[in-house]
């Protein structure tokens, strides 16, 4: 199935990584020929930047007033304010876990912002992330996230035993329909699988302390997952034996344990281009925990039908798109483009990628098409993943995360 070209507003647009002259990327570069329109190709992507700027990240919010924009003093008393944020590591009264230390606002010993930073000087962790929303259907943003992983804070208590989940929560009113809250399973955040990054208490995004907006003083952060599961204005942990979830969603008859899926995006597709022209389209691709082989696009006339056993267009004449190399610089936030630490997905002795695309981040791509009759088209793009599945497989259900592929009409005029 197909998603309307109307669904991407052009501040989205520019969210998923187009920064007139950010020249992140090396101009003229051999990689970049693609026919003979190279010219072209360089112009567009001279445009892309790879982190977006902290002031375009979208938002999904939740809270009225949202927590943020309450006034300063009610923000320090409600914990809201670094001086004044507390985080709470304790058992589920409803459950017989068991842990020897918790970390709890009654016993004074839940941990503020100096006991955090204090972690990080031996523990902190930094990682590339996309942050998207299962429910909505591009990304809002990609950016360079620091923060102390979550295990360190757990093992603070002393875990004994019974404990199978975590419940967290963020700051919300007293209106039980404005909850703000997840779950994880403790293996997964205890132990990170080979080539898996670690959940965190993130505390900085693109080398800057989190703002109110962006879920600060501190915010999960879950690197395989949707948007919903790193929920901000972090401020209490719950450790149970519940086999349960309690995710926000849950009652959204949403997918709270579905790991984000690899699509492609237009950045920004041609609506019109005279003959003799190349269409010129640069992309993001999504990848997910299946990572990304391909990406690929489709011409196709508008006058012709395609058949409706058929959906997903998998016998149409796809054409491979070129995936762009790591750039030379990562954003415009960062001094110089250069990432401030070495990211956990980064090989410190090179200071490269250790896989490209990386996975849980994005990738640009772009593709250029010669020689188009005059006409009206629809132009589409998709993925190929790691595992050979061409988008929206291998889990087309938008409720386990939105990855339809994208059409946008094109027209070629004498």
């Amino acid at each position: 199935m197909s998603t309307n070209s109307n669904d991407l507003t052009r501040r989205q647009i520019l969210r998923l990584g187009c920064a007139s002259a950010a020249g992140l990327y090396a101009a003229n570069p051999a990689w970049a020929s693609d026919g003979p329109n190279t010219d072209a190709l360089d112009r567009a992507i001279a445009r892309l930047e790879y982190l977006t700027p902290i002031e375009n990240f979208g938002t999904v919010e939740r809270g009225n007033p949202l927590p943020y924009t309450l006034p300063e003093e009610k923000r320090r008393e409600v914990g809201l304010e670094r001086e004044t944020w507390r985080l709470e590591v304790v058992t589920d009264p409803e459950s017989n876990s068991k842990i020897e230390n918790p970390l709890s606002k009654e016993l004074g010993t839940a941990i503020g912002w100096d006991g955090l930073m204090k972690l990080a000087g031996k523990h902190a962790a930094r990682y590339i992330k996309v942050m998207t929303c299962n429910n909505i259907g591009e990304p809002l943003g990609v950016g360079f996230w620091e923060g102390v992983p979550l295990r360190d804070v757990i093992w603070l208590t002393r875990p004994v035993e019974n404990i199978r989940r975590l419940y967290y929560y963020g700051y919300h009113n007293d209106d039980p329909k404005q909850l703000f809250q997840s779950s994880l399973a403790i293996g997964r955040v205890l132990e990170d699988p080979p080539g898996e990054l670690p959940m965190m208490l993130c505390y900085k995004l693109n080398g800057q302390l989190l703002s109110g907006k962006r879920g600060g003083p501190v915010r999960m952060l879950v690197p395989e997952a949707y948007g919903f599961k790193s929920v901000k204005w972090l401020q209490r942990v719950v450790l149970t034996n519940n086999h349960q979830s309690n995710d926000t969603y849950a009652a959204g008859n949403n997918d709270i344990e579905s790991p984000m899926k690899t699509f492609a995006r237009f950045i920004t597709p041609p609506k019109k281009v005279h003959v003799g022209e190349p269409i010129v389209a640069t992309g993001m691709a999504q990848v997910g925990v299946s990572g990304l082989s391909k990406v690929q696009v489709w011409l196709q006339p508008q006058d012709i039908e395609w058949p409706a056993d058929d959906e997903y267009f998998t016998n149409a004449p796809w054409q491979d798109a070129r995936i762009l190399p790591p750039p030379q610089r990562w954003g415009s936030d960062l001094p110089d483009g250069k990432l401030p630490e070495a990211a956990l997905q980064f090989d410190p002795a090179t200071g490269q990628p250790r896989q490209w695309p990386m996975r849980c981040a994005m990738a640009h791509w772009v593709k250029s098409l010669d020689g188009v009759a005059p006409g009206k088209y629809h132009l589409s793009c998709r993925t190929i993943d790691a595992n050979g599945l061409a988008q929206p497989m291998p889990r087309p259900f938008a409720k386990s995360g939105r990855n339809l592929i994208q059409r946008v009409p094109v027209a070629v005029e004498s």
